[in-house]
């Protein structure tokens, strides 16, 4: 009785910051033409335990250094009970900052006493999330879109927000669950319908969910890939391949995809066109971490089917600063300018 009234007067604090304050319900790049989104990932608070302190502490300062535009928590969130407490604690950087934002789960997320529907309910009160209404689904998949910086009633970019689920549900296939059949009919429904939308040319896209699809691993071994930042570990995929690359491929709207998962990867592939991209593990010592924590930068720019992506660290120091597409792409080397040096 006690921890629940501890957590209503949280939630009466985030709400009283942020009253005289008109929340920030339409994404639209700014005047200049950008649209930055800050991620998180594998924050894995505990609750009461100082070794998540760091992870708060970089939260704080990473939002302070980049004044984001959107922030997105991209899975484990939360490492134990009581899971409300935890996410709140998390969340509370962001809307003292008066940010939007939404969360994807991950894995670890309703492992801590708590249901997704449960923990989506609870960060649905928390002001600036833009989740939409769940309505009966556990916790539904989205598209937030943003706005042109000339014209609130026109969309520029799509963000494809999904749930990546958790454990493989089929007892003779081990390992982690995929995306579904029914998310792969739901995304290429919403990627039609944007594409008619704008006079038959696909928006400029981003996605973003937990856990990676297969072609991670493809793409890393490919000695033809072009792989910028850190990678230390496989990328823990599901074991079954269910085709959303293959869809967002063919769709033609998605530049790049943004996961976390995989605590000592960082990197950012190129494969066939769509980047393949992790977060940056964001939280402290209590899972295993070889990285320094830190959070992924990405930065839109409106009419124009490229992004400019970096990892922010302590400190303020910024690594892997790279542009999509070029950064990834080989040039034709016949067409290079003589050297007589």
């Amino acid at each position: 009785m006690i921890r629940l009234f501890k957590i209503y007067l949280t939630l009466a604090f985030l709400l009283v910051t942020t009253f005289c304050m008109a929340q920030k319900s339409e994404l639209k790049f700014s005047k200049d033409g950008k649209f930055k989104i800050v991620q998180f990932t594998d924050v894995h608070f505990k609750y009461g335990n100082r070794a998540s302190d760091i992870a708060l502490e970089r939260i704080n300062q990473v939002l302070d250094d980049e004044r984001p535009d959107l922030v997105i928590f991209t899975g484990d969130v939360v490492y134990s009970a009581p899971a409300d407490s935890g996410m709140l604690q998390v969340l509370e950087p962001v809307v003292k900052r008066k940010l939007p934002f939404v969360v994807t789960f991950g894995n670890h997320d309703n492992e801590q006493g708590m249901t997704r529907e449960q923990l989506y309910d609870i960060i649905r009160q928390v002001p600036g999330n833009l989740l939409p209404d769940r309505g009966t689904v556990l916790s539904p998949d989205y598209v937030l879109t943003v706005k042109s910086s000339s014209n609130l009633k026109k969309d520029a970019a799509l963000l494809y927000c999904m749930d990546s689920h958790s454990y493989s549900p089929l007892k003779d296939v081990k390992g982690y669950a995929w995306l579904t059949f029914d998310q792969i009919n739901w995304y290429r429904q919403q990627s039609a319908a944007y594409k008619v939308q704008n006079g038959g040319q696909p928006l400029p896209a981003l996605a973003f969910f937990h856990i990676p699809l297969p072609e991670y691993n493809e793409a890393a071994r490919s000695e033809n890939a072009i792989l910028r930042g850190t990678r230390m570990e496989e990328a823990c995929a599901p074991k079954l391949n269910t085709g959303m690359f293959a869809a967002m491929k063919e769709a033609g709207d998605v530049m790049g995809m943004f996961v976390g998962h995989d605590h000592d990867n960082d990197y950012a592939v190129m494969w066939k066109g769509i980047l393949l991209a992790y977060g940056r593990f964001t939280g402290g010592n209590t899972e295993y971490n070889h990285l320094s924590n830190g959070a992924r930068v990405i930065v839109m720019k409106e009419g124009a089917r490229t992004f400019t992506t970096w990892i922010r660290l302590k400190g303020g120091e910024i690594i892997d600063k790279t542009v999509y597409p070029d950064s990834y792409m080989k040039d034709d080397w016949r067409k290079r300018p003589l050297v007589t040096e």
